[in-house]
C-alpha cells in the first residue's frame, strides 16, 4: 500500500556507519516530536552503511531510503527528495547534536523561516562542549569561513558549517543544489542567500560525539572544499576585486613613474618598477574579463541568480563597443612603437639611452597587448552571451 500521509516535518539523518549512535538520536527526535506534538517522521539516509544501520534505524520505526551515490551532500539530497514533510531538520546521527531539543527549529519554521541555522558558537547564543570541536575548527576553519560567507554572500549567518539546520522543503529544493560532498553545507547557505531566502538561527548546543570510530570529517581536504567552494561562487572576490587592484596599481605607477624616475626617501623607481606596473595592468585587466566570464557562465548556468546590473551592461553595450575600444588601444599601442621608431630614426637608429627608450617600449607593447586582450574579450563574451536551447 502506498504511503499517503503528508506529515509536517521530516527529521532527516544522513548515516554512514552509525550503528553504535543511530537507535539513540532516533529515539531522541521521536520523544521530542511527541513531546511538541509534531506530526512528524523520522527519516535516514543511508549512504552505504555496512554495519548493519539501516536495519537498526527500521527497527526504531524510522523510515530508511538509500543513497546510491556516495557523500554527505548526495545523502542528504536524496533524503531531501524523498521526505515527505513540509518542513525538514536534518543533523547527523552520531550524537553531536541534540535531537531531543528541537524547540527552536520547530519555533522559527512555523514563523516563516525557510531556513534556519543552528548555530554552536556563544556568540549566536550557543554553546560547544569541551572536547566537542576541534580548536582549529573552532578558532580558525569555521569563523573564517563564515565571515567569508558573510563578505561575499551577504549570509545573515554565524557558524556556516553547523550541521544541524531546519528547512522548507519546497524553498530548498528550487535551488537545484549540486554538491555531493561536504560542501553541499556551504551550497545550501550561499543559494539560499542568493535566492533571498528568509534565513534564520538559532543557538544550540555541540555535544562530543559517540562513536569509537574517526569521524568522517577530514579537516584540511573538507575546509578546502568549503573554501573552493565559495569562492567559485564569488567571481568578485575571486577575479574582480584582485583585478581592480592591481589595474589601479599598474595606473598609478605609470603615472607617477613614466615622466621620470621617482625617488621616495632613499628608495628610487625607475623603467623596472614600470615594467612592474605594465605586468600589474595586464594581470589585472585578464582579472576582471575573468571575473566577468565566471558570472555570465554561471549565470547562464543556473549556479548563481541573473545578475540586473550585468544585464543592463550588456543591453547597453554591444560587442562592436568592446572591439573598437580594444583596436583603439592597440592603435595607441601602435602609435606610440612609431613614435619610438621615430625617435631611434632621430638618432640615426643608433644607441639611444636605456631608459628613455623604455619609456616608450612599455607603455606601447602594453597597450597593444591589452588592446587585443579586451578584443579577445569582447568575442568570448559575445559567444558566452548566445542563447542556447
Amino acid at each position: 500500500m502506498v504511503e499517503t500521509h503528508t506529515p509536517e516535518f521530516t527529521l532527516l539523518m544522513p548515516c554512514l556507519d552509525e550503528a553504535e549512535t543511530l537507535a539513540a538520536c532516533i529515539r531522541k527526535a521521536q520523544s521530542c516530536a511527541e513531546r511538541l506534538g509534531l506530526d512528524a517522521e523520522v527519516l535516514v539516509s543511508d549512504n552505504g552503511s555496512a554495519d548493519g544501520s539501516p536495519e537498526i534505524a527500521r527497527q526504531c520505526g524510522a523510515r530508511v531510503v538509500r543513497a546510491e551515490e556516495r557523500g554527505y551532500g548526495a545523502a542528504l539530497m536524496a533524503g531531501i527528495e524523498a521526505a515527505r514533510g513540509r518542513y525538514i531538520i536534518m543533523a547527523d546521527a552520531d550524537e553531536s547534536y541534540d535531537w531531543s531539543a528541537l524547540d527552536g527549529f520547530v519555533e522559527q519554521l512555523r514563523a516563516g523561516g525557510q531556513l534556519v541555522m543552528g548555530c554552536r558558537f556563544p556568540q549566536g547564543g550557543g554553546v560547544i562542549e569541551p572536547g566537542a570541536m576541534p580548536k582549529l575548527h573552532r578558532f580558525l576553519g569555521t569563523p573564517l569561513l563564515s565571515g567569508m560567507a558573510r563578505l561575499f554572500f551577504g549570509c545573515p549567518v554565524t557558524d556556516i558549517n553547523c550541521g544541524m539546520r531546519g528547512f522548507a522543503r519546497e524553498a530548498i529544493l528550487g535551488l537545484e543544489l549540486r554538491a555531493t560532498g561536504m560542501e553541499f553545507a556551504s551550497e545550501m547557505i550561499v543559494k539560499a542567500s542568493l535566492a533571498g531566502l528568509r534565513i534564520r538561527e538559532t543557538p544550540i548546543t555541540l555535544h562530543p560525539d559517540r562513536r569509537t570510530r574517526p569521524p568522517h570529517l577530514r579537516t584540511f581536504h573538507d575546509g578546502w572544499r568549503h573554501l573552493r567552494f565559495m569562492l567559485l561562487y564569488s567571481p568578485r572576490w575571486l577575479f574582480l576585486v584582485p583585478g581592480l587592484l592591481l589595474l589601479a596599481f599598474g595606473v598609478l605607477g605609470f603615472a607617477l613613474i613614466l615622466p621620470g624616475r621617482l625617488r621616495i626617501g632613499g628608495i628610487e623607481f625607475d623603467v623596472n618598477t614600470l615594467l612592474v606596473c605594465a605586468l600589474s595592468i595586464l594581470l589585472g585587466a585578464q582579472c576582471i574579463a575573468f571575473g566577468i566570464f565566471a558570472k555570465v557562465f554561471a549565470i547562464s548556468e543556473r549556479l548563481l541568480p541573473d545578475d540586473p546590473l550585468l544585464r543592463r551592461l550588456f543591453t547597453r553595450i554591444k560587442l562592436e563597443a568592446g572591439l573598437l575600444l580594444g583596436a583603439g588601444i592597440g592603435c595607441l599601442g601602435f602609435l606610440l612603437l612609431l613614435g619610438g621608431v621615430g625617435y631611434w630614426a632621430w638618432h640615426d637608429f643608433g644607441k639611444i639611452p636605456y631608459p628613455v627608450g623604455l619609456r616608450i617600449v612599455i607603455p606601447a607593447v602594453t597597450c597593444i597587448t591589452l588592446g587585443a586582450q579586451v578584443v579577445l574579450s569582447s568575442l568570448f563574451l559575445s559567444i558566452l552571451g548566445m542563447k542556447r536551447k
